[in-house]
């Protein structure tokens, strides 16, 4: 029997990921929602379903018949919209960031939790050969225990988004940290698998509503390990770019442009990969997620992985506007700013 699958944000990327969708074997498209005509009018078009300008409208009429939804929409609209599915008994595929707090993250997992339902984030690294294969070497303590991360990301960001919903930020709940450089963060908590812990941090706007640089000091927390780590994101770059160091106790690892580097005793080994575009990407992500709810296997990018992004991502602005450094683990907040300071050690 087929998935039957509807998709909340019909925008650009909403439309390819829904394209990516009635390529997968064993998937129905059933109804959109957007709040844009136009998006609506040349979604029904493509794929002959109803849309509506509400998804509360779509859940009233379809939630009996649906099995699940992918929402991609504004950044501070995910909470309310995820948690409406998961009421109506929807598996929820959720387009990264989760959400934009910690608080929310956490009442997401659990509410997915309780009604036994699938909730999966939309990190496509995870299904990327190349980051893949990081993962597994450092798993395998191919350069023995990692104690030093530095990652970079940038792309001309600001150019291409400026005006948009993405650089409003009551829309977007922030700039180029919690867009694109949300990626960057979740490859470097899941390839070390670790949590925040102490952050410090520095934005900038470029005169802009939204941060566009941004510039963290952060120690994680890996199997009571302690991992430094240094991750610069960048909205104003040429084109897209990212690098990604790891420093062991017996080696180092170094990943960029397809050419992934393991040096061990002063032996330098390269893997050469080729960059899956992004359809390919998407319907791996998506292929896996289906595949998932019609097993009732787990999922392969739990809630979990978007929660450690979050609280990492909310540490450092609050580490940015207050000029403190902030013990991600006391997230979510519970009254004064919380501060590596004055903040008892929290079980992660």
């Amino acid at each position: 029997m087929a998935l039957q699958l509807a998709a909340i944000g019909l925008g650009g990327l909403g439309r390819i990921q829904s394209d990516v969708c009635t390529d997968i074997d064993g998937v129905e498209l059933v109804a959109g929602a957007d709040i844009a005509p136009e998006s609506r009018e040349s979604f029904e078009t493509e794929f002959g379903v109803p849309t509506y300008e509400d998804y509360h409208e779509l859940l009233d009429e379809h939630a009996d018949e649906l099995d699940a939804v992918n929402i991609v929409t504004p950044h501070t609209l995910h909470f309310e919209q995820t948690m409406d599915c998961l009421d109506a008994g929807l598996h929820v595929h959720l387009e990264k960031p989760m959400v934009t707090t910690t608080a929310d993250a956490l009442e997401l997992i659990d509410h997915a939790r309780e009604r036994n339902l699938l909730l999966q984030i939309g990190y496509q690294r995870h299904f990327h050969p190349a980051y893949r294969e990081i993962k597994r070497l450092l798993e395998n303590g191919r350069i023995g225990d990692v104690h030093m991360v530095a990652a970079h990301l940038a792309q001309d960001w600001i150019r291409n988004v400026g005006g948009t919903w993405r650089t409003n930020p009551e829309l977007s709940g922030g700039g180029q940290l919690i867009d694109s450089g949300s990626h960057l963060l979740d490859v470097v908590l899941w390839a070390t698998d670790s949590q925040p812990r102490s952050v410090a941090a520095l934005t900038d706007n470029w005169e802009q509503a939204v941060d566009v640089n941004s510039a963290l000091s952060v120690e994680l927390e890996s199997d009571q390990r302690r991992i430094t780590a240094s991750i610069g994101i960048s909205g104003d770059g040429d084109s897209f770019e990212e690098q990604l160091s790891f420093w062991g106790t017996e080696g180092r690892l170094a990943y960029e442009d397809g050419e992934l580097l393991v040096v061990e005793n002063g032996t330098r080994y390269v893997t050469e990969f080729e960059d899956p575009d992004y359809a390919k990407l998407t319907g791996d992500k998506l292929g896996a997620f289906v595949e998932a709810v019609q097993n009732g296997d787990p999922s392969p990018v739990p809630g979990e992985f978007g929660l450690r992004v979050t609280r990492l991502t909310e540490a450092a602005f609050l580490s940015s506007e207050t000029g403190a450094v902030i013990d991600a683990a006391s997230l979510p907040r519970t009254g004064a700013e919380p501060t590596v300071a004055d903040v008892p050690e929290a079980d992660l």
